[in-house]
């Protein structure tokens, strides 16, 4: 669905959008450190934990820990007004809490990833993140080397047979041309998080993986790219595919919109629905602003 509306009026150049970026380098980014897990030795775990996205009382108790720096099982249990054995139960077997969360010498729980901003941890997962600012004055060469040696770090394969490194050229280009957009909108996303290849796949249970993840003020947009001019159902349903476990990861604060962009067609965008009936925008990468829009409301 075209929507000239939502157009930018200044159309973009591969040039144009590499000298945006073209600016000093940020700082090199050190992964946060973590006390080591400590196993609770009187603690049974189930060999089949409860579904990933699917217990309620398993997010809660995720989202307490992982928005504090530090929380009791009584703590949690009077804050939710649930008995301990059940908190408990949570705790050794939601696999968020298992693959994502661990506690200390004093029993208090801590979660690998915050739920608060800036997100603590999620560099951890990432191939390259920092804000939108630190992004725009990477020049692409040094952005480039530091993604590789990311997705080195969180064990990404890059095999560039079938071009992978060029995929990651036109991302980021698609990706300089939307907050170029923005800014030309007037919209405050310099300290914006953003998230270039996560990978979340540290334990058993939990796997998330994304191209993109922006991270603003209240809402989070999961990107998937093709460097396609069409998507069948089945990319349709690869970009919701992991949108409930992100949203679990981030918490309810921040509502999570899965995308999948083409970076081979142009004035397209519209909602679709994955075979599970999580909405789904597509758009092209001239249009991705409107993706945006649709959670953020600063188009007229």
């Amino acid at each position: 669905m075209s929507d000239s509306r939502r157009k930018p009026s200044t159309s973009h150049t591969a040039a144009g959008s590499r000298a945006t970026a073209s600016r000093t380098a940020a700082a090199p980014r050190t992964a946060i450190p973590r006390t080591t897990a400590v196993s609770h030795a009187n603690a049974s775990r189930s060999t089949r934990p409860t579904t990933p996205a699917g217990d309620d009382l398993g997010k809660r108790i995720y989202s307490l820990i992982a928005g504090s720096d530090g929380i009791t099982a009584r703590e949690i249990a009077r804050r939710l007004g649930v008995d301990r054995t059940t908190v408990n139960r949570q705790l050794y077997n939601f696999p968020f809490i298992r693959d994502l969360c661990y506690h200390d010498d004093d029993f208090c729980w801590h979660g690998l990833i915050q739920q608060r901003t800036p997100h603590d941890g999620l560099y951890d997962y990432a191939g390259w993140y920092g804000t939108v600012a630190e992004f725009l004055a990477q020049p692409e060469p040094s952005w480039l080397a530091e993604l590789k040696q990311g997705c080195t770090r969180i064990g990404r394969n890059l095999n560039d047979t079938r071009g992978l490194f060029h995929s990651f050229a036109d991302t980021r280009e698609t990706m300089v041309q939307l907050f170029d957009d923005l800014r030309r909108c007037n919209v405050s996303c310099d300290s914006w998080e953003l998230v270039f290849e996560l990978r979340i796949k540290v334990g058993k249970w939990v796997r998330i993986y994304a191209d993109v993840v922006v991270i603003a003020p209240g809402n989070a947009f999961s990107l998937e790219f093709k460097m396609k001019d069409a998507a069948p159902q089945s990319e349709v349903d690869q970009a919701a595919k992991y949108a409930p476990y992100l949203q679990t990861v981030l918490g309810p604060q921040l509502p999570v919109t899965p995308a999948l962009v083409l970076t081979r067609c142009s004035d397209t965008f519209e909602m679709l629905t994955a075979d599970d009936g999580t909405h789904v925008a597509l758009a092209s990468g001239d249009m991705l602003m409107n993706v945006f829009d649709e959670r953020l409301r600063f188009l007229a």
